[in-house]
């Protein structure tokens, strides 16, 4: 069956390509090292530094509402604001994802320069964390980092459209899962070590620094700035520039390329019903999944009243928990099958996701258990979705069934931010907002169970 050409140029590789390849031992850890490089924005500046202990917190309301107590009615209420205009940015940035990241993608396929929009969208990722030391603490700067760091979302994810592109040519066949494992492996231990570091600066009172204004946070993002440019330049000097796959594919403009995509997707439901349906389903619960990770530090600094530390060190567990669950997991999809361990793993989302919810006037200790718990979840369902489709995709599309499965769930990156600005907008409660995600993770849970897939031998 031919290809309409949208993302299939990884497939093509590796049918061309041989088993008994070398790949320079400095080419792999290079590419790896990119997401070291970048995972700092994600955890330190996403996750649990600065959008949660700065961007929607106490230092971006108005000073008479500041100094209430933490349980004062226009408080929370004011805390619920941000948190939830904080979610419709991300939204809108998972829409423009959805918009430019497929198409883009397809067109480095075509062009042979993956590494060259690499290098341009990592560059603009630096600037953009460079960016929000501009972000003042002050409710009429709030719009201004929330847009920026939105922007800097859907950056990231288009370089990493790029970047996931060129894993083929640092892997082979028989190296591929162990050279991607590489990277999500250096991007944990990336965001463990960048935690730490601001714990131990914060341990260190900054050294005397006068960290009024916000200070404090402002430095913070020029350093994951910094961190950025300095550990992805082994990338850049070290991994070639692979030519386009098919020098001879007839060039296809930037709004064609939504009708080749279209056409791919219309395809792939007419001749693989069961692995469309799967896509659809995974798409939705990864979607909540990484909801689970990008508004866990939110929920833990304005709903649980945990200190600007104890956010961080519980960043750095989350990190650690999901790393070494991701890994026992692997075990258990071989023995058990990939679609139970998602099932359990989005099961035991849910279940504890309403815990935390539920158990909310238990404090922070409910929040350490039923958190740590979630993230010990995440990797697992993450890993056993690569793998599960890995061996239902009829042979030979490979390439182009595991580039669907990146378009669709760049698809729905904006479903879990949207239910979290819903839900706290609705009920004026950042607390609320983990229903909104548990309910994403549930309608991927009930739609995956509804999926017939092949059975493996």
């Amino acid at each position: 069956m031919s290809n309409t050409g949208a993302l299939s140029a990884m497939g093509g590789l590796f049918q061309e390509s041989t088993d008994d390849r070398v790949i320079p031992r400095k080419q792999v850890v290079s590419w790896a090292f990119w997401d070291w490089a970048t995972q700092p924005f994600n955890s330190v500046l996403l996750t649990f530094v600065f959008a949660p202990l700065f961007l929607t917190s106490k230092w971006m309301l108005p000073p008479d509402v500041a100094v209430l107590p933490d349980d004062a009615p226009a408080k929370v209420s004011a805390l619920a604001q941000l948190s939830s205009g904080y979610g419709w940015a991300t939204a809108a940035a998972g829409i423009l994802i959805l918009l430019l990241a497929p198409v883009l993608g397809q067109q480095a396929d075509r062009t042979g320069r993956k590494k060259r929009w690499l290098l341009v969208f990592t560059a603009l990722l630096a600037l953009l964390e460079f960016a929000l030391f501009f972000t003042q603490a002050d409710p009429v700067f709030f719009w201004y980092g929330a847009l920026v760091l939105a922007f800097g979302a859907v950056v990231s994810e288009i370089a990493g459209v790029n970047y996931n592109a060129m894993l083929v040519q640092v892997s082979t066949p028989k190296t591929i899962g162990k050279v991607s494992g590489l990277g999500w492996g250096l991007g944990y231990i990336g965001g463990i070590v960048a935690l730490t570091i601001v714990v131990a600066l914060n341990f260190a009172n900054w050294f005397g620094m006068d960290t009024s204004n916000g200070l404090v946070y402002r430095l913070i993002a020029v350093g994951c700035g910094v961190w950025t440019v300095v550990f992805a330049i082994p990338l850049f000097l070290n991994v070639p520039e692979q030519p386009a796959f098919r020098a001879d594919a007839p060039r296809v403009s930037f709004f064609r390329s939504y009708v080749v995509l279209v056409k791919d997707i219309v395809r792939l439901y007419r001749t693989h019903r069961s692995t469309f349906w799967f896509l659809l389903a995974s798409a939705i619960y990864r979607d909540g999944l990484a909801g689970v990770f990008a508004f866990g530090g939110i929920l833990a600094a304005a709903a649980f009243g945990f200190s600007d530390t104890q956010v961080i060190v519980f960043g750095i567990a989350a990190n650690v928990v999901a790393g070494i669950s991701t890994i026992l997991a692997g075990r258990l999809d071989d023995r058990f099958g990939a679609r139970a361990v998602i099932i359990a793993a989005l099961t035991g989302l849910v279940v504890f996701a309403l815990f935390v919810f539920f158990g909310y006037a238990g404090g922070t200790s409910v929040f350490w258990i039923g958190g740590l718990l979630l993230s010990a979840f995440v990797g697992p369902a993450q890993a056993a979705s690569r793998s599960l489709l890995a061996r239902v995709t009829p042979e030979g599309m490979q390439g182009e069934i595991f580039g669907l499965y990146a378009t669709t769930g760049r698809v729905a990156s904006f479903i879990s931010p949207l239910m979290w600005a819903l839900f706290i907008g609705w009920f004026g409660a950042v607390i609320w907002g983990v229903v909104g995600i548990a309910l994403v993770l549930l309608v991927g849970l009930v739609l995956l169970l509804f999926v017939r897939l092949p059975k493996q031998p």
